[in-house]
């Protein structure tokens, strides 16, 4: 009976101490991984909207109005961030936009999308994949990437024929799934930019 007391003590105190030691590591150690996640988002800002000097989180942004809205134009993304890009002198230069997909074959994908004033996109990158490697994680390499950018289309399509319009984009061999993710998620930062930021938002 003593041995079980013992060894339930010694038990017991070697999980506070795991505790305590897990609480104190985290402590450290969260400060500086969120300063890394901001890092690594503010240069996929400076990557997609490389015309911004500085960005302002877009104050009138409402994730539960952008979800709905999104969902009346046939898609099931979430918006999780928008910010705007200024130039030196504060001028509004276009947007970023964060959206979630949950249509990945291997999981969530979070695009960061920059869209200027004009409607055009200047730019795609990845913030988070996890596709099957060889097949789906080719959309985070240029030559996928590389398809929106420059173009100024209410929406894109995807082809497995070969893109032959502005708002076309040629599929990735294998990963249709993952192709249609990404599609739709830019979609999704178009269908907001062109009702709440620019275009039909302005007319």
């Amino acid at each position: 009976m003593n041995k079980i007391i013992k060894n339930t003590l010694i038990l017991t105190i070697i999980t506070v101490v795991s505790g305590l030691l897990l609480g104190i590591v985290y402590d450290i150690t969260k400060e500086p991984i969120a300063a890394a996640q901001e890092n690594s988002k503010q240069e996929a800002y400076r990557t997609v909207l490389p015309d911004a000097a500085s960005f302002e989180d877009y104050e009138e942004f409402d994730p539960e109005d952008a979800a709905a809205l999104i969902r009346d134009n046939g898609y099931t993304d979430d918006l999780t961030e928008v910010a705007a890009g200024k130039s030196d002198s504060g001028e509004t230069v276009g947007y970023v936009l964060n959206v979630t997909s949950h249509s990945g074959y291997g999981g969530d994908i979070q695009i960061s999308v920059g869209i200027l004033n004009d409607g055009t996109i200047s730019g795609v990158e990845m913030l988070s994949i996890s596709e099957t490697a060889g097949l789906g994680m080719k959309a985070d390499e240029s030559d996928f990437k590389d398809q929106f950018k420059d173009k100024n289309v209410e929406r894109f399509s995807y082809t497995k024929n070969g893109a032959s319009a502005d708002n076309e984009i040629d599929a990735i061999s294998g990963a249709t799934i993952t192709t249609s993710a990404v599609t739709d998620a830019v979609n999704s930062a178009l269908v907001y930019f062109h009702n709440e930021l620019g275009g039909d938002s302005n007319e």
